[in-house]
């Protein structure tokens, strides 16, 4: 009797705690929560070189974080550099300094000053990322932010997919995270402090026809996520943040060509990356656990949970999701052909 009586009392308190969580997440809504300051801290961007990769370093840097960005392409992620060093040196300009450097007599200390480094890394490769991760902790110092961002898609229907195509987008989207977080999570650990974001997918959270493999990667990273935050949660490290990004298409190029119902289009156009970003942002810096843009993706999620198969089939159908991907994937199949037409030549 007594036992049922503590039991019952638990689950009482439980569900104060999960009414309460209503509440606090509902007030998010209304009152937008303080931004935390990044400032002088060290946040590792991978896939920098391009996309939201850029778009994430740039913002950072407008907050003087000290930049440590990856890439596969040592050109593309140089540009980036040059583009927040630009940046630094736009707020550098701004700073409040009188020419002789000193203000009512007193010494002026000068404002930190931070900094951009580069790496070439592999991130589907894990001998890359530990090696590269390595230099990182000797060369910078620890890493308190990592944004898991480098994706690739492979553009090929799955019985046209060459089987090391698939390898490759599981490995670069789905295992890399594993990698990079066994890198740099253990000195985490260690102080209580950091922040893991995963740039994930809609299509991690609800699939279509034509990217089996972008998908599985994407679902892999989610739930790579979420187990890694339970585990977080029951290590008491309340100090490691955790944010999941899920945008739907966003407009980098990346998808081009792909396309729903056009009378639909208009009100469910893709994303500005710029919009994406900034949306993603803000999650980061209040701390949020998750961030789906537009918000009818959170809907569109639930509704893929409670509805039969054949209703999501007819809904897909309506908004012509069901087939979305296929021009995407005529144009990259054609762009293939014509080069290999031209390396015949």
């Amino acid at each position: 009797m007594m036992n049922a009586m503590v039991i019952f009392a638990e689950f009482f308190v439980v569900i104060l705690k999960v009414l309460w969580a209503f509440v606090t997440a509902g007030a998010k809504w209304v009152v937008r929560p303080k931004e935390k300051s990044v400032a002088g801290q060290v946040c590792l961007i991978t896939g920098a070189g391009s996309g939201l990769g850029r778009l994430f370093a740039k913002e950072f840097a407008r907050r003087r974080a000290v930049l440590v960005l990856w890439d596969i392409n040592s050109q593309s992620n140089e540009e980036t550099a040059e583009l927040v060093r630009e940046i630094y040196r736009e707020l550098d300009s701004e700073s409040p300094m009188s020419k002789d450097g000193a203000v009512g007599g007193l010494e002026e200390i000068p404002p930190f000053q931070p900094q951009v480094y580069t790496y070439v890394c592999d991130v589907g490769k894990r001998e890359s990322v530990y090696s590269t991760a390595e230099k990182v902790r000797r060369e910078v110092g620890n890493v308190d932010m990592l944004i898991n961002n480098a994706g690739v898609v492979s553009g090929h229907h799955l019985l046209e997919c060459p089987d090391e195509l698939i390898e490759r987008t599981m490995v670069v989207n789905c295992h890399a995270h594993f990698w990079t977080t066994k890198a740099f999570l253990p000195k985490m650990l260690e102080l209580n402090h950091g922040h893991i974001v995963t740039v994930a997918s809609s299509l991690g959270l609800f699939s279509t026809a034509g990217v089996e493999d972008y998908c599985a990667s994407k679902f892999g990273a989610i739930g790579f996520h979420e187990s890694l935050s339970h585990e977080i949660k029951a290590s008491d490290k309340d100090g490691i943040k955790m944010t999941l990004v899920c945008p739907y298409l966003v407009d980098t190029g990346m998808f081009k060509g792909c396309r729903i119902r056009k009378e639909i289009e208009p009100f469910l156009p893709p994303l500005k990356p710029e919009f994406c970003v900034t949306q993603s942002m803000r999650a980061i810096l209040t701390d949020q656990a998750m961030i789906c843009t537009p918000r009818i993706v959170y809907m569109v999620n639930i509704m893929k949970s409670i509805l039969p198969f054949e209703a999501i089939v007819c809904m897909y159908r309506f908004l012509g999701a069901d087939k979305c991907m296929y021009p995407f994937l005529a144009q990259r199949k054609e762009l293939m052909n014509n080069n290999e037409a031209k390396e015949d030549i």
